[in-house]
């Protein structure tokens, strides 16, 4: 069969150019909005191309311009209402509210607000698409199905055997939706059709009364073997939080020296206090959502779901908090500080879900002093401006109860850290060691001379006697480096398990549990140390204020970590059973009517 190139001149081809352009818009503007990493995809062009063919049936059917004019106007509202969407829910229009178009009437002012000037390249697109079709010849062309459908089949075929050799649409689509950068990307990479139908395979089965019955069972079961134990009467509680995430920050990483210099001296000094309650056997808990699974871990006592991402599939589930707790019982308003975007693990969407009043994130800050790959604010110009930003505003009036979270960035892999910003005294490249082990040691003991800027900001507080300070690491760093890091470590310093730190600065009790616990052991303690007492939901750990049972689970393994020779069997198999557990109550939003 031979090709007519002149057909590239035909009205077919004009209305074809147009609605694909049309679908390649709505990628650019969708990027515009998160990233634009989705537009390297190849799949990308293809799915679209193939979108745009099948929205080309009405042409082939009817001839008709008009026919054609009136899909692609059809798909503009369909994209630009994703879009609206997007910039209201931070997620594409799911399938069930495609039935509640009714509903716009009561929030007029709300779309009209989600509307932006860049929309308009729909209409004139369309505009200028019609004008060219119709001065193009068409009638005298036949309808050439055979090769309109062997073109569609074509690109079907291709993009089959794309998404087969990576494991199938499901899997690459759970694939993309659970990774940090690219979870805002399926909708432009397969198509919002295609996010539809991904969306319709993985639609979330109901709430059986045989699992509310099992969460419910397992509940009481915790409550009976890890009862919540607050502080003593006796012992006067904080009222205000301040949480300071480190970026893949170690447990192994305080107290610890490599030829004779300390790794950390500053976080070393803190611990020296007696007011310092420290835990340098934290289990990381997180699972492939990673730093926002370290927040979920803290602030709410849940362990992350199973084989999805909470953040970017349960956005609008109620969470029980410590920052909603803190509200109840002082009043307390919370702020959360990131050097990411806001669409980074969706924390733009999980925020207002844990009670934050404000998040301020990149466009916040001066970029002055980037680190990494990619490149994003230091700990240093961060932790600064920061510390700028509640000096120079009313964030926190002096004895306004605050809940002040800080999340940095430095600490990422691959820990580039440039040299004029090395300490000249610790220079660990010198030395025979592995590389990427000195590569990290070099940038924790970067951020840890960094960490003095905020500790120096709350002593230098009228209200600091009330001020709890969390310094934690969100997950372990090393993660597939593990390995090879520990078999080259001759020093015998990093080990071979997943631990954080936790330090607790000004705690109501001091000292050190040199057990293994947990990292969602974290929300409950804290609790106990804020006087939160009363607060019904008290997370799915044990508080550290009472005996603890020295092992604790991981989730990317299911591995148990410390001792549990003497352990009770009922205690141990309440802990392995928390996981499926907090899947479930995440999975159908359980918490919610419960606790709000």
């Amino acid at each position: 069969m031979s090709f007519n190139f002149s057909f590239l001149k035909s009205r077919f081809a004009a209305l074809y150019a147009g609605t694909f352009l049309a679908l390649i818009y709505f990628c650019i503007d969708w990027s515009m909005q998160t990233t634009f990493r989705g537009m390297s995809f190849w799949e990308l062009y293809a799915s679209n191309a193939l979108l745009a063919l099948v929205l080309m049936l009405p042409y082939m059917l009817t001839r008709k311009i008009w026919a054609q004019a009136l899909t692609i106007g059809i798909a503009d509202c369909a994209l630009v209402a994703n879009l609206m969407y997007r910039r209201t829910y931070f997620t594409p229009i799911p399938p069930e509210s495609y039935l509640m178009v009714g509903n716009l009437g009561d929030f007029t002012a709300s779309v009209t607000d989600s509307l932006h000037w860049l929309d308009l390249g729909f209409p004139l697109l369309l505009a200028a698409t019609v004008w060219l079709a119709a001065r193009l010849p068409g009638a005298r062309y036949p309808r050439r199905w055979r090769a309109y459908l062997i073109a569609l089949g074509l690109l079907a075929l291709v993009i089959a055997a794309g998404l087969l050799a990576k494991g199938g649409f499901s899997k690459v689509m759970r694939k993309l939706s659970s990774s940090c950068y690219y979870n805002t990307t399926p909708v432009q990479i397969y198509t919002p059709v295609g996010y539809l139908a991904y969306t319709a395979m993985e639609t979330e089965d109901e709430l059986t009364p045989e699992v509310a019955a099992r969460v419910d069972l397992w509940l009481k079961g915790k409550e009976r073997l890890r009862p919540y134990v607050g502080l003593p009467d006796s012992v006067a509680p904080r009222k205000n939080l301040v949480v300071v995430l480190l970026e893949s920050f170690e447990g192994w990483l305080p107290e610890n020296e490599i030829d004779g210099k300390p790794i950390t001296p500053y976080i070393n000094s803190l611990l020296k206090d007696s007011a310092t309650f420290f835990a340098p056997r934290v289990l990381s808990q997180v699972s492939s959502g990673r730093s926002i699974d370290g927040q979920l871990l803290i602030f709410t006592g849940l362990l992350p779901r199973l084989h999805t991402i909470f953040s970017t599939k349960h956005p609008a589930n109620f969470y029980p908090t410590l920052n909603k707790a803190l509200r109840e019982k002082y009043g307390t308003k919370s702020y959360i500080f990131t050097c990411d975007r806001p669409i980074t693990w969706n924390q733009q969407a999980v925020s207002p879900a844990f009670g934050y009043d404000a998040m301020y994130s990149r466009d916040a800050w001066n970029l002055d002093d980037m680190i990494g790959r990619p490149a994003k604010l230091s700990d240093q110009s961060f932790f600064r401006q920061s510390v700028d930003l509640i000096r120079k505003g009313d964030l926190w009036p002096d004895g306004e109860p605050r809940l002040l979270t800080f999340v940095s960035y430095s600490g990422h892999n691959p820990w580039l850290l440039p040299d004029e910003k090395k300490d000249p005294d610790f220079d660990l490249h010198a030395m025979d060691l592995n590389k990427r082990f000195a590569d990290y040691a070099t940038m924790a003991h970067y951020t840890d001379a960094q960490l003095h800027i905020i500790i120096d900001y709350l002593k230098s507080r009228p209200d600091y006697d009330e001020t709890l300070v969390v310094i934690t690491g969100d997950h372990e760093g090393l993660a597939y480096y593990r390995d090879e890091i520990v078999a080259a470590d001759r020093l015998h310093l990093v080990s071979d398990k997943q631990f954080v730190p936790l330090i607790i600065l000004n705690s109501p009790v001091g000292g050190q549990v040199d057990e293994v616990v947990g990292q969602y052991d974290i929300y409950p303690t804290l609790l106990g140390m804020l006087g939160l007492d009363d607060y019904p939901w008290k997370g799915l750990g044990q508080t550290m204020l009472a005996p603890v049972a020295g092992f604790a689970v991981s989730s990317y393994t299911q591995e148990v970590v410390g001792d549990t020779i003497d352990v009770d069997p009922a205690l141990r198999d309440n802990i392995l059973g928390a996981r499926s557990v907090s899947d479930d109550i995440i999975h159908f939003d359980m918490l919610r009517g419960r606790f709000e």
